[in-house]
């Protein structure tokens, strides 16, 4: 049976998910974007390559990226417990998340940076430009576009991301349709939790599409 408290912890619960992925995301570009473009400028086509760096940094964000999402959140559990005091919750949740998201990020980023005319940049060379002019002023500018469609996607697998933590007490939608729709079998709850799930992922798709096409210069 639907009741008032029903309605109050879905409310609560997609506040809940929200938290943890914008949280995670801010958190995962903080990190993910010089991730990005330290593998972009190390490359062996980069403005400063650098065989060594790139290939530590290509391993290991190979290696995060392959680990599924939920085996990692189990393996972080200490790391977890040790940063925020416990290893369940909305906040705990955001440290497997945000190292879940660095190299996917970095991943998105490098791959936005491929984009980037070369003569968009040897241009920028040719007239003084230091690297971290044209890695800020010229690089990050020409790839805004990919970069906030980037951002799009990776807000949205976050997100999934975020569902899946609910098998261990993640909280948010992910959590009460582990709880409810599955181990109580209340298929109601647990269709309304999908539904929900399924629309901040159209919100936050359209609202990235809707900036990605107001700075792409080519529109």
């Amino acid at each position: 049976m639907w009741t008032k408290e029903v309605t109050d912890m879905i409310i609560a619960g997609v506040g809940e998910t929200l938290y943890m992925t914008l949280v995670s995301t801010l958190l995962g570009y903080a990190f993910g974007l010089p991730l990005g473009v330290l593998l972009k400028v190390s490359d062996k086509e980069g403005l400063k390559p650098n065989k060594l760096l790139y290939k530590i940094l290509d391993v290991i964000a190979n290696i995060f990226r392959s680990i599924p999402f939920l085996i990692l959140l189990i393996l972080l559990i200490p790391l977890t417990r040790f940063l925020v005091g416990k290893s369940y919750g909305t906040t705990a949740t955001i440290v497997p998340l945000t190292i879940a998201a660095i190299p996917f990020i970095g991943r998105m980023v490098e791959s936005s940076l491929n984009e980037v005319d070369p003569g968009v940049i040897e241009a920028a060379r040719s007239m003084g430009a230091s690297n971290w002019q044209i890695v800020i002023k010229v690089m990050l500018v020409e790839a805004r576009t990919s970069l906030i469609s980037g951002a799009t996607i990776a807000t949205g697998t976050i997100l999934g991301y975020s569902a899946m933590a609910g098998t261990v007490g993640g909280g948010g939608l992910g959590d009460i349709a582990i709880r409810y729709g599955y181990h109580r079998w209340q298929a109601d709850i647990m269709i309304v939790t999908v539904v929900l799930l399924v629309l901040l992922v159209q919100l936050f798709q359209t609202i990235g599409m809707m900036i990605a096409n107001r700075l792409d210069k080519r529109k």
